[in-house]
């Protein structure tokens, strides 16, 4: 009997969190809609010349140039497990340390979280 009450309770506990996890989902999911509804489906990434992204070199302001398309990375410079290493081309080209060994394969997901445009000319 016992052992049936804790089956029953165990299973009450998993349905809650279960429940509260797709809740979180969906409302995660309406948010990505909103804002995509934000923005016409037809809009081009915006561009940027090299003299542009220049500007954004400190640790503050902090935007990068990975094989032609300009990252703003500003959020996630006192994240970057590398330290003060994601500073050496604020404002510049930062391919061959983007694809250097010291980075895992996770990089090649996150970055897009962070893709704000097309570099120019």
């Amino acid at each position: 009997m016992i052992a049936v009450i804790g089956l029953l309770l165990g299973f009450l506990v998993s349905a809650l969190f279960l429940i509260q996890g797709k809740r979180r989902s969906s409302n995660g999911g309406q948010e990505k809609k909103q804002s995509s509804n934000d923005e016409p489906k037809d809009s081009k990434p915006k561009s940027y010349s090299k003299s542009e992204v220049a500007e954004h070199n400190r640790r503050d302001d902090c935007w990068i140039i990975i094989k032609d398309k300009v990252y703003d990375v500003t959020s996630y410079v006192e994240e970057h497990p590398g330290g003060d290493a994601i500073l050496d081309h604020a404002g510049d080209d930062s391919t061959d340390g983007f694809f250097g060994p010291q980075h895992a394969t996770r990089v090649f997901d996150m970055i897009d979280d962070f893709y704000i445009g097309q570099l120019r000319g």
